[in-house]
């Protein structure tokens, strides 16, 4: 069935945060290729390989987010448990692991680099707006707007 209805405001939030998030996940990963590629790594095949799978996957999510859009019940659970859970336990194990490892929290601005400063920043960016699209896609009006879909 098609949704008739047009999205709230709410899940029209959602997906500026969702596309906020990915953008911020496409950012880290230009990082992440360009200090690769500035320190001349043997693994250069990998990194292309590593982002062609990425770039697949964003492509991927952007499909879902649209279908969530629209109303799909099932894009907003996929987007929920791949992005909501999944991927911010993916942007967080690092930080997490530095802490258990013994490292102080004074101590986590040591040697930062621009690209390290970039990826940081990017990194809080697309956390807070993982939690928002989540947030959002969860309100009351959203809540209705997928019982109607």
């Amino acid at each position: 069935m098609i949704q008739s209805v047009s999205a709230p405001r709410e899940v029209k939030k959602s997906v500026q945060f969702w596309f906020i998030a990915i953008a911020a996940g496409i950012f880290e990963m230009v990082i992440a290729l360009i200090q690769q590629f500035s320190q001349e790594s043997d693994s250069g095949g990998g990194i292309i390989i590593a982002a062609g799978i990425r770039t697949v996957i964003f492509a991927a999510l952007v499909y879902v987010i649209m279908k969530m859009y629209r109303g799909k019940n099932w894009a907003r659970i996929v987007l929920t448990v791949l992005l909501g859970v999944i991927g911010t336990l993916s942007l967080i194990i690092d930080p997490i692991q530095w802490l258990l490892n013994g490292n102080a929290l004074k101590d986590m601005f040591d040697g930062m680099t621009v690209y390290s400063s970039l990826f940081g920043l990017s990194r809080v960016i697309h956390i807070a707006a993982v939690f928002a699209g989540l947030t959002m896609m969860f309100r009351p009006a959203a809540n209705r707007y997928f019982r109607a879909g």
